[in-house]
């Protein structure tokens, strides 16, 4: 009985993606304000990673990583919320069976190259302000590359098992996904056989991607305040805690919705949280991002003004 089960997933050749109302006005309210967080998602990243290209005084680490950061921001609500506003406004909410495969495997590579790369910032922020004589030395631009593709790498293998994990189980029915997208915790619901080893994985590679990134940001930071707090200026301790504050609000965002997603056992989940804790890390954190980063720093403006044809207007 097992090896029919195990044959007969492939019957399942789609999945349908409930999302979050069957109310037809209440999805066109939906609509219009995920297409605006869309829309405004992709103009502000990508107007961040133009400023940086453009304007050589942001050619540092820092603004290097924050590019990096807005192209996963942009290539990470692509994965998902074009689907999901397609589905808001038409009877027919389908996904087939491979593309649901790569829709997870993208989102979580994505998602996980993501998380690491705000390690990566937190270290540049210690090197920037703990040994600021040294900074340029040891942030390196072939330094500042490998850290980027190490993220990518890990994002790469670990997400590769995250989806053979979750797709090797059968799927024979019912096929109804109560997500809005093809995201591990909601399609393991789904699976026609016992889901314990899925979730013991699932737990310690919450752990390794999430709780270990986690730990080299605090100890980071631990070192920056040590710091901050030896600075005699009060000025000076301030200008140095707002050059991490941008980054430890977005941390905050991502992670911690992230974090209680993939490390809180499958039976212990609800749908309609877990939507919600989807639709945070996944759309709002991106939204935020180049609002947060751009409105408490002064490159950033220079820049954008300077772009406009207004340059002399900030300096």
């Amino acid at each position: 009985m097992q090896e029919f089960s195990y044959e007969n997933h492939s019957s399942v050749s789609e999945f349908i993606l409930l999302g979050f109302s069957r109310n037809f006005q209440l999805n066109i309210i939906l609509f219009n304000v995920f297409f605006f967080l869309y829309l405004s998602t992709l103009v502000g990243n990508g107007l961040i990673v133009t400023l940086i290209h453009l304007d050589p005084r942001l050619h540092t680490p820092m603004y290097f990583f924050l590019s990096v950061l807005s192209m996963l921001d942009m290539s990470y609500v692509t994965t998902t919320v074009p689907q999901m506003l397609v589905h808001l406004v038409c009877q027919k909410k389908t996904i087939s069976y491979s593309g649901c495969v790569a829709q997870m495997y993208i989102f979580l590579v994505l998602g996980i190259t993501e998380g690491w790369l705000f390690s990566v910032m937190a270290y540049d922020r210690y090197v920037a302000i703990c040994h600021p004589l040294r900074y340029k030395v040891i942030m390196r631009p072939w330094l500042c590359g490998a850290m980027v593709v190490f993220c990518g790498l890990w994002g790469v293998s670990c997400s590769l098992i995250y989806t053979v994990f979750t797709m090797r189980l059968p799927y024979c029915g019912p096929n109804e996904i109560n997500h809005f997208f093809c995201e591990v915790p909601a399609v393991l619901k789904l699976a026609c056989a016992d889901t314990t080893l899925n979730d013991r994985i699932d737990f310690i590679l919450g752990f390794i991607l999430l709780l270990v990134p986690l730990s080299f940001i605090l100890a980071s930071y631990i070192c920056i305040f040590a710091t901050i707090l030896r600075i005699r200026s009060a000025q000076g301790r301030l200008k140095a805690f707002s050059t991490c504050a941008s980054h430890i609000t977005v941390v905050t965002m991502f992670c911690g919705p992230a974090m209680f997603m993939y490390m809180n056992p499958g039976a212990n989940a609800s749908p309609e949280r877990d939507k919600k804790l989807a639709l945070f890390y996944n759309v709002i954190s991106a939204f935020l991002n180049p609002i947060i980063y751009s409105l408490r720093n002064k490159d950033v403006k220079r820049a954008f003004l300077k772009v406009m044809g207004w340059g002399g207007a900030a300096e």
